[in-house]
C-alpha cells in the first residue's frame, strides 16, 4: 500500500492496511481470522459495513470512524441505485452506524463530519452530487487519518530514547487506524529515526488483540517484539525488562482522563508504582471536550462467550456469572503525558486540549473543510 500524505513526501510503503476504498466497495481486512489467514471482507452496502464493526472484523477508535464514513457513501449510492429518497432514508443509514459501539468517539466524530457534508450540500442538490460529496469526504477523512498518524508518532518518537523496549496493550498499530497507528506509530517513527526500539505486547484477554495482531503487525515490520501474559506485565516492570508504557485510546475526556482497552488501567497503576512514564498516544479526534471527565463514558459489554470459549470450544463451566467490559478508565493522574497528532499535552496541562481544539477548527476551515 502507498500512502502520500496531503502533497508531502511520500513515506515508506506500509505492509499492514486494514482497509481500502476500491471501485465503490470498501475493503477490509478481516481481524477476527489473523494471524492465522490473511482474509478480506468486500463490503457493498451499510449493513456489512456495521457488522464487521459490530465483530471487530475491524476496530480501533480511528479505523471504525472512517470505515463508519464509507459506510454512509455506501448507504447513500444504495438508496440511489434503486431510487429511493436520499432526505428520509439516509438518517436511518447513519443511525445504524452510530449504534455500532458505543465507548469510541471516533465512531461519532466521523458520522458528524460526513453529515455536516450531506447538509452542506442543501435540500436541492442533485442525489449524484450529493453522494459524490459524501465520497470527497470520507476520503478526506482516511487522508487525514493516514497524516494524523504521521504527524502523532513524529511527537511521541520524541520521548524515546535509543535502546528503550515499550510495554502496549491491545492494538494500536495500522491495523487500528489507515496507517501508521497510534501507540505504535510512535515506535515506527522513532525506528525510522534510527532508534533501537522493541516492543513488549500483552495478549490482551479476552480476544487477544495483542497476541493475534500487535505480534503479527509487527514481525511483518521487522520491529522486535516479545509476547507476554496480561499477568506477566508487573513482572517485566519490576525487572526492569520495559522502560516506558504506551497505549492507544478510545476516548479522552476534557480533563485528561482515557478510556482504552480493558487492562489499559492495570498498566498505568503498574508504571506509576516502579517509577515507568505511562503514555497514552491518540489522534486529536480521539479526544471528547463535550465529556468532562471519564466516569460518564459509556463502556462496552460485549457477550459472555468471549470469555468462556474460544474458537468455538468452551473453556469455562456452563451457568458461571461473567463480567465483560471491553474498555476500562484511567485516571488523568496515572498518565504521563498525551500524545495527539497536535502536539504533546503532559499531565496537569489539560487544559491545553481547548487550546488545541480551536487550533484545530481553524486549520479545517484554512483547508475549506466543514
Amino acid at each position: 500500500m502507498r500512502i502520500v500524505f496531503m502533497g508531502k513526501a511520500e513515506v515508506p510503503d506500509l505492509q499492514v492496511s486494514s482497509l481500502s476504498w476500491e471501485n465503490g466497495s470498501l475493503v477490509l481486512l478481516d481481524q477476527t481470522k489473523l494471524p492465522q489467514e490473511e482474509a478480506y471482507l468486500v463490503c457493498r452496502d451499510h449493513r456489512q459495513v456495521a457488522a464487521a464493526i459490530r465483530r471487530l472484523a475491524v476496530r480501533g477508535a480511528p479505523a471504525i470512524g472512517v470505515a463508519a464514513a464509507f459506510g454512509v457513501v455506501l448507504g447513500a449510492q444504495e438508496i440511489l441505485a434503486r431510487g429511493g429518497d436520499l432526505q428520509t432514508e439516509l438518517p436511518v443509514v447513519f443511525e445504524e452506524l452510530r449504534s455500532t459501539r458505543p465507548t469510541a468517539v471516533n465512531l461519532f466524530w466521523a458520522l458528524d463530519r460526513m453529515a455536516r457534508a450531506w447538509q452542506a450540500q442543501g435540500g436541492t442538490a442533485e442525489p449524484a452530487t450529493l453522494v459524490s460529496a459524501l465520497e470527497a469526504e470520507a476520503l478526506r477523512l482516511y487522508r487525514e487519518d493516514a497524516e494524523s498518524n504521521r504527524r502523532l508518532g513524529e511527537f511521541g518518537a520524541t520521548l524515546l530514547a535509543d535502546g528503550m523496549n515499550i510495554l502496549t496493550i491491545c492494538n494500536a498499530g495500522a491495523l487500528a487506524t489507515v496507517a501508521y497507528g497510534t501507540a505504535l506509530a510512535v515506535v515506527r517513527m522513532a525506528v525510522a529515526q534510527g532508534k533501537k526500539i522493541a516492543v513488549t505486547a500483552c495478549e490482551t484477554r479476552p480476544l487477544l488483540q495483542g497476541a493475534r495482531l500487535t505480534t503479527w503487525e509487527l514481525l511483518q515490520e521487522g520491529i522486535p517484539v516479545t509476547l507476554i501474559t496480561d499477568s506477566m506485565a508487573g513482572y517485566v516492570m519490576q525487572r526492569g525488562l520495559v522502560q516506558a508504557v504506551i497505549t492507544g485510546a478510545d476516548r479522552v475526556a476534557a480533563n485528561g482522563d482515557v478510556v482504552n482497552k480493558i487492562g489499559t488501567y492495570t498498566l498505568a497503576v503498574l508504571a506509576r508504582e516502579h517509577g515507568l512514564p505511562f503514555y497514552v498516544a491518540a489522534p486529536f479526534s480521539t479526544v471528547d471536550l463535550a465529556m468532562p471527565e471519564g466516569s460518564r463514558i459509556p463502556i462496552e459489554e460485549r457477550a459472555e462467550d468471549e470469555v468462556t470459549c474460544w474458537q468455538g470450544r468452551r473453556l469455562a463451566p456452563a451457568g458461571v456469572k461473567v463480567l465483560n467490559p471491553a474498555f476500562d478508565l484511567t485516571p488523568a493522574r496515572y498518565v504521563t503525558a498525551l500524545i495527539t497528532d497536535r502536539g504533546i499535552v503532559r499531565n496537569g496541562e489539560w487544559e491545553k486540549l481547548q487550546q488545541m481544539h480551536g487550533c484545530g477548527e481553524k486549520e479545517e476551515l484554512r483547508n475549506g473543510q466543514p
